[in-house]
This record gives structure tokens, sequence and C-alpha cells, in this order.
């Protein structure tokens, strides 16, 4: 009993913890009087964690503010320093390392294409672990203030119930990609140099995408958004709730491939008609190439769908469009439009954001024909209430996502760090852990 008591009062304590960081995370710089009304905990309650969190460095002053004929009041906020924090997107062309503070502000950052050599795991495993120690050194940061290690990786992430004999963690099937069951959890805990207990987190690339607009970008303040990651190959996410929402869901789809038309061009996954094959950027630089445009064998997406743009809208004084390449993105423009209806339909967004590194390239020229084919395939009544807009934060958004995905879980823990690695089988998803955090009803004090 007296086991269970103790066990009962460190919980507590952590949920008030999390309350408070969570509350100076995303509504922040607070005084102590404001985080009482914001998270529910008695005067009592916030002045010991408060003092708690500041005492170990995650709190820090940040102003004076004048109050209602009473005395000056301190604002708080989360201290950047912190901790540290890693973000890697495991993208179509290279593999992007991100080294963060708390605040989510950049400190290193490091690439490696993968252009001439695919998707061999083990390579992209080698990349990982010099680009985690190359960011390390760069910042001349110490691996012991790593709060976990985000990675947005292309296909779909399974974790094996706990205690499964081989600790694989999380599996990843990407069949795009030619990864079949491959243990990159165990594969990167095997290879990169960190202590034992930081945490991987690792999640499909559109589902960190869609968690770093929720958070922080276009996504804000709606109740359902959609997000749609358009790169080499074409994903997106759902997100419904608010950040601070108990009931916060971010759900992966492989909308990619989802068929847009019957007996249609065959798709690197192996089935027919699939989006990806029409609106991705290699299957554009396909389409392109197949048309006569004049594109080396060999000319990698990026540059590819540069020169695809390039020839469809040359800009002032120089040579007409290229009727074949303003034909290609016509069409594209209508897939993308068709397949997203197909989301406006299923699951009634307020709000899609177009996002990736291709979608920000073809976002611009093709934004109006996508809302207008949008607008013809959607049932009326659904799409008059769903905007369609630019993601807002640019090509780094699925590495900042892949960072939230530690972030978030620390945050849930009131601000501790795990002895071990934690076990993600035995807790929910990283935006849902700090939300039900967070809205606990039971407090001490």
């Amino acid at each position: 009993m007296a086991e269970r008591s103790r066990r009962t009062v460190r919980d507590l304590r952590r949920g008030n913890r999390a309350r408070v960081l969570q509350r100076l995370y995303f509504d922040g710089p607070l005084s102590r009087q404001e985080l009482g009304p914001a998270t529910g905990l008695s005067s009592g309650s916030i002045s010991n964690v408060v003092a708690e969190l500041a005492a170990e460095g995650l709190l820090e002053e940040a102003g004076i503010v004048d109050s209602d004929g009473g005395r000056p009041r301190t604002l708080l906020r989360i201290a950047p320093g912190g901790g540290l924090l890693v973000g890697i997107d495991i993208g179509e062309t290279r593999v992007r390392v991100e080294l963060f503070d708390l605040s989510l502000t950049e400190l290193a950052r490091t690439e490696r294409l993968l252009a001439q050599h695919g998707y061999d795991v083990d390579r992209i495993v080698r990349h990982v672990r010099t680009g985690v120690a190359d960011v390390l050194r760069d910042a001349g940061a110490d691996p012991a203030r790593l709060l976990g290690i985000g990675i947005g990786v292309p296909g779909i992430v399974e974790r094996e119930a706990s205690g499964a004999a081989d600790g694989r963690g999380a599996v990843v099937h990407g069949q795009t990609i030619g990864w079949s069951a491959v243990p990159f959890e165990r594969m990167l805990r095997d290879a990169v140099d960190v202590p034992p207990e930081v945490p991987f987190f690792i999640e499909n690339g559109a589902k960190t995408l869609g968690q770093a607009e929720m958070w922080f970008g276009g996504g804000r303040g709606a109740e359902v958004a959609a997000i749609a990651l358009i790169g080499s190959g074409v994903g997106a996410s759902v997100n419904r709730g608010e950040i601070l929402d108990e009931d916060l869901s971010n759900a992966a789809l492989e909308w990619g491939h989802t068929t847009v038309q019957v007996r249609g061009r065959r798709c690197r996954c192996g089935s027919i008609g699939c989006l990806e094959a029409y609106a991705g950027a290699e299957a554009m630089r396909e389409r392109w190439h197949e048309a006569g445009g004049p594109l080396p064998a060999d000319t990698d997406d990026e540059a590819a769908l540069a020169a695809l743009l390039a020839a469809a809208y040359p800009g002032p004084g120089r040579t007409a469009p290229d009727p074949v390449a303003v034909a290609i993105l016509d069409e594209t423009a209508e897939y993308l439009g068709a397949a997203l209806a197909d989301l406006v339909n299923l699951f009634l967004p307020d709000r899609i954001l177009l996002g990736g590194w291709a979608g920000l390239l073809i976002g611009p020229h093709l934004l109006p024909d996508i809302r207008r084919y949008a607008q013809e395939y959607a049932l009326r009544h659904a799409v008059a209430r769903t905007t369609i807009e630019m993601g807002h934060l640019g090509p780094d958004a699925v590495t900042v996502g892949a960072a939230t995905l530690p972030l978030s879980d620390f945050l849930a823990r009131g601000g501790s760090r795990p002895a071990t690695a934690p076990d993600p089988n035995n807790a929910p998803g990283p935006a849902r852990t700090a939300a039900t955090a967070l809205r606990s009803r039971t407090a001490a004090g």
C-alpha cells in the first residue's frame, strides 16, 4: 500500500510539472498568477512546481509586467538551454539532421545526399550516425543533454508488442523505397553514439510534417487539418483537435497510393494509377522525359522539377512557355486537386496545407488551379468550408516536426529525463501523451 501511495504522489507531481511546462511552452511567457487558472493548480502547487523547475534549469524569468494596482509580476518561460533535441528527415533525396534547443531554435545542421546511392538502409544508418555526431560537434554540445532523437521516415511505421524477444522497436515498411520490415530503431540504437537512455522516436514523415504545422505553422487553430507532403513521393496526415486538447490525434495516410486513374501509370509501389505516379516529383520528371522534355536520363528529381517549372514559367524576356511542360503541370494540378477533393469528402477538414520540398516549388504556380480542381471534384458543401493553402514552415518542417516528438514526450514527463530509453508501446503517441498529461483532472494541492 505504501508503495502504491508513493507511486501516486510521484505521478501527481509529474502531472503538475507537465501542466506548467506545457502551458508555458505553448502560451508563455506567463506569470505565476496566470499559471494558476491556466493549469487548474493552486497557488501553492504553482509555487512548488516553479521552484523545482527553475532549480533544474528548465524555467527562467522573461521580464516583468505591471499589474492592476498590485506588485509587478514576473513572467516565466521555458529556458531554451534546458535540453537538446535532434530532428531528422529521412527524405527521398537527402538525409537532413538538425540540432535544436528547447525553443526549437536551430543550433546546427548537416545534410547527406541520397541520389547516387538510393535507399540502402545500412548507408542511411551511417548517414544518421555521422550526422548526429556532426551536429553535436559543430554546436559544441554534450550528448548527455540530449532529450531525444526524432526521425521522420517514408513508409508505414509499426511498433512490435511490448516484450518482443528481439527488441526491434519501431519497424519501417517502406515499399516504395525497398524497405520491408526494417528494424530501423534497433539499427539506429546500435549505431548512433549517444547515451543509452536517449530515446528514439520514429514516425512517418508526413505525420511529423503535420505535427510541426499544427504546433507552429498553418495548422494552428484548425479543428481538422490535412497536411499534404509532396516530394519525390506523396503522403499526407490528418490532424484533429487543438494542441492542448486531450482528443488531439494525428494520423499518417498513404494518400499517394490512392487510385486516381484506373489502369493508369505504373507506380513505384508496384500498383497502377496511384496519385504518386502522377503528382510526385519523380513521376513529373519521368512524364516530362517521356514527352520529349530536354532532360538527361540521370537528372535528379530536384533539378528536373526546377527545369520543368522554368520551362513552363520562363519569366520576362525569356522564350515562350514550353506547351508540353505547361500541359504536364496542368495535369498534375488536376490530379492533386482531385485527390485533395477525396480528403475533403472523407475527412471534412477546415484547412488543407501543401508542404514537402516539391510542394513548396510547385505550389506558388499551381495553387489556384489545384483549388479550382478540388472545388470541381469535391462535394460543394464540404469544400466550401475548406481552405487550401501553402504550409508555413518551409523545407525544414519535417525535421522540426521530428524534433517535436521527443519534445512532446519530455513535456509530458514534466521535464524529467528517463533513466532508460522509454518503451513506445507502453505510452500513447507523443502529441496525445502531452495533451492527456496536461488535461489530467487530478492534482496535488
